[in-house]
């Protein structure tokens, strides 16, 4: 039996055996594959996520001073350079902030839309931001939207009923339409007391449940 694995006989047998060349080629090129693979995430996109961390400190700075328009110079070319890496990611949520700051609502949509990261907590702001966007952009529909999408990413004590609430305000006095408001007040009521407390929610709920359409 063993006299079949000499270095001749598999010649041969992959030679005269189409099957066994097949799976030859398969297996070399999953080989190919994920050694290349693995070389670009251990040599290349490793290295360049954690440089990505750390090109950007200069404009977090500016940002952290309410620098604006330094921030903004800083952290584009970090965004357009280290886009899918960590550092990127960050520099984008942050850039879109500072343009929030200055008004530039359309730029920082498109920024905050772009924003892919692990952290949780800065993936729901990510998309409660974009709804402050909609928002000032008089894109109500598309507001409560994303405050419903952000008050369901990630059911919490805290950024689930500030969302609920944005998106009750929007619906109340922009949609006119109070008793779905009413029904997101509801909510913060009956399942998040702390921060209805602090809202006074019962406010709320009271003024959208008792108020008309016109």
């Amino acid at each position: 039996m063993l006299e079949n694995l000499s270095p001749d006989n598999l010649k041969n047998e992959f030679k005269s055996n189409s099957k066994v060349r097949i799976a030859t080629y398969a297996v070399g090129g999953i080989l190919v594959l994920a050694l290349g693979y693995f070389a670009y995430h251990q040599f290349i996109w490793k290295p360049a996520n954690v440089k990505s961390t750390e090109v950007g400190y200069a404009g977090l700075n500016y940002a952290d001073m309410d620098s604006t328009d330094l921030a903004i110079d800083e952290l584009t070319p970090v965004v357009k350079k280290y886009d899918g890496k960590a550092g990127g990611e960050v520099a984008q949520f942050v850039l879109a902030r500072q343009l929030m700051a200055k008004g530039e609502f359309k730029k920082a949509l498109d920024n905050l839309e772009g924003v892919k990261v692990n952290d949780t907590y800065v993936r729901v702001y990510a998309i409660g931001l974009q709804g402050d966007c909609y928002s000032e952009l008089k894109e109500y529909d598309e507001a409560v939207e994303k405050y419903l999408q952000a008050s369901k990413a990630n059911e919490n004590e805290y950024t689930t009923p500030l969302y609920l609430f944005k998106a009750g305000l929007v619906t109340e006095l922009k949609l006119k339409d109070p008793q779905t408001a009413a029904e997101y007040y509801q909510k913060i009521k009956d399942d998040y007391l702390q921060f209805a407390n602090q809202k006074t929610i019962d406010k709320y709920v009271t003024r959208a449940s008792n108020k008309t359409v016109k």
